[in-house]
C-alpha cells in the first residue's frame, strides 16, 4: 500500500531549520555595519554578505510557508478546536520555557561583551528573573527586561495560528487562489501581494521584531503561511512547480544578480521610484526561489529517506537549543584567539554536538519532551512507527 505521506515536506522542514542553524553561526563571522548580532568574532569577512543576503531574503518565508503546509496536513485529521489547543500547547510551552531557561545565556553574553553587564551568570540570572532594568543597549530586548531572541518565530506562529483559526470558516468558502495557476501566472501573481505589502508597509514599520508593531513582516509571513495552507496536496499545482523548477531557479538567480547589484552598488538613500523597483525585484526573487525550492523538493525529496524519522523529531529541540549553544560557545572561545579556521570550526562542531547530545537526553525524558515541543512518548512512538513504516526503516534502528 502506497503511503500518502509527503516526505518532501518533512525533508524541507528539516533542511530549512538546518540552514537556520548555519545562518546563525555565520552571523558571528559576516562583516559590515548592517550585520550586527549578539556577539561578533574578530574574524569577520565582508564577502559573506553576498551569500548571507541571498539566503536572508527567503529563509523565514520558507519556514512560514512550510508551517502553513504542516497546518494543512494537521487539519485533515483534527478538528479546529483541538488543532488550536494542540498548537498552543506545542508553541507556547516551549516559548515560555525557552525564554526563561534556554535563552538567558544570550543576553548575558551580549551584555558582558557590550560592557553593560557585570560578569557572573548566576548574579545576572537573579537580576534577569527579578525583572530588573538594564542599561540602554545592554542586549537585544533590554527595554523589556527580558528577551525571546531567536524564539520569536514561535510567538509569531502562535499568533498566526490564532488568526487562521478565526478566519478558517471564511477561507474554506473562498476559492483557492493558487490551485488553477499555471506557467507564468504561478511565477508572478503570488509575488504581487508580497510586493504590494512591501510597498505599503515597509516604509512605515521597521524590522525590529516587535510582535505588536511588526506589521510589515506580519503581512509577508502570514501571506506565505496562507500560501502553504492553500498549496496543500493539490497535485496539479505541485506538478506545475516541478515543471517550472528550472525556470524558477534560473529566474531567481538572474533576479538576485540585479537585486544584489542594486544593494551593493547604489547608495543607501535612493529615490522613491527606484526604491519601489528594488523592492519589487526582491519580492519576485523571494517567490521564484520558493517556487524553485518547492519544485526541486517535490521532484527529489519525496522519498523515504532513512534519516527522516530522526530528523523529523530533532527539528524542534535543535531549533530551541542551537542559538544559545552558538552564543555560549562563542563567548567562551572568542577570548582564546584561536584563529579564523579553528574558532569557527569549534563553534559549529560544538553546536552540532551539543544539539545532538541534548536532543538524545530530551527525547528520552517524559518531562523534557513537551518543554521542547515534542509529543508525549506514546503518541510520538505511534507517529514514529508510521513514518518509519513509510520510510522502510526499522523502529529499533
Amino acid at each position: 500500500m502506497q503511503s500518502s505521506r509527503r516526505h518532501d515536506i518533512d525533508a524541507l522542514r528539516a533542511l530549512a531549520f538546518g540552514m537556520l542553524i548555519l545562518y546563525h553561526w555565520a552571523m558571528l563571522y559576516v562583516g559590515g555595519e548592517d550585520w550586527g548580532w549578539h556577539l561578533k568574532s574578530p574574524h569577520t569577512s565582508e564577502w559573506l554578505q553576498l551569500p548571507m543576503l541571498a539566503v536572508n531574503r527567503w529563509r523565514m518565508d520558507l519556514i512560514f510557508l512550510v508551517s502553513g503546509l504542516s497546518v494543512h496536513f494537521l487539519l485533515r485529521d483534527t478538528r479546529i478546536g483541538r488543532f488550536f489547543v494542540l498548537r498552543s500547547w506545542r508553541l507556547l510551552l516551549p516559548l515560555v520555557f525557552g525564554m526563561w531557561v534556554v535563552v538567558p545565556i544570550q543576553p548575558y553574553a551580549e551584555g558582558v561583551a557590550n560592557g553593560a553587564v557585570e560578569p557572573g551568570f548566576l548574579a545576572f540570572l537573579a537580576r534577569y528573573y527579578a525583572g530588573s532594568t538594564w542599561p540602554e543597549g545592554a542586549f537585544a530586548g533590554w527595554e523589556h527586561g527580558f528577551t525571546w531572541n531567536h524564539l520569536w518565530y514561535l510567538a509569531y506562529l502562535w499568533v498566526y495560528t490564532c488568526v487562521f483559526a478565526l478566519i478558517l470558516p471564511l477561507l474554506r468558502r473562498l476559492p483557492n487562489p493558487l490551485v488553477k495557476l499555471r506557467g507564468a501566472w504561478l511565477l508572478v501573481l503570488p509575488a504581487l501581494p508580497l510586493a504590494i505589502n512591501t510597498l505599503l508597509l515597509q516604509p512605515h514599520f521597521d524590522d525590529t521584531g516587535d510582535l505588536v508593531n511588526d506589521w510589515y513582516r506580519h503581512s509577508i509571513y502570514f501571506t506565505v503561511f496562507l500560501y502553504g495552507w492553500w498549496l496543500g496536496t493539490h497535485e496539479g499545482v505541485w506538478a506545475e512547480l516541478v515543471r517550472l523548477r528550472r525556470r524558477a531557479l534560473g529566474g531567481a538567480v538572474a533576479m538576485f544578480a540585479i537585486y544584489g547589484a542594486c544593494v551593493f552598488v547604489l547608495p543607501e538613500e535612493v529615490g522613491e521610484t527606484l526604491q519601489a523597483g528594488i523592492w519589487i525585484l526582491r519580492n519576485l526573487y523571494i517567490w521564484w526561489m520558493l517556487c524553485a525550492i518547492l519544485g526541486y523538493g517535490r521532484a527529489y525529496l519525496d522519498r523515504p529517506f532513512r534519516w527522516l524519522p530522526w530528523a523529523n523529531e530533532a527539528v524542534y529541540p535543535w531549533y530551541v537549543l542551537h542559538q544559545s549553544l552558538i552564543v555560549a560557545l562563542a563567548f567562551w572561545l572568542l577570548p582564546m584567539h584561536l584563529g579564523p579556521i579553528v574558532e569557527p570550526a569549534l563553534v559549529l562542531l560544538g553546536t552540532i554536538a551539543g544539539c545532538a547530545l541534548l536532543h538524545a537526553i530530551i527525547r528520552r525524558s517524559a518531562v523534557l519532551r513537551p518543554l521542547f515541543g515534542l509529543k508525549r512518548r506514546q503518541a510520538a512512538s505511534a507517529a514514529s512507527m508510521s513514518l518509519a513504516r513509510d520510510s522502510g526503516v526499522s523502529v529499533g534502528a
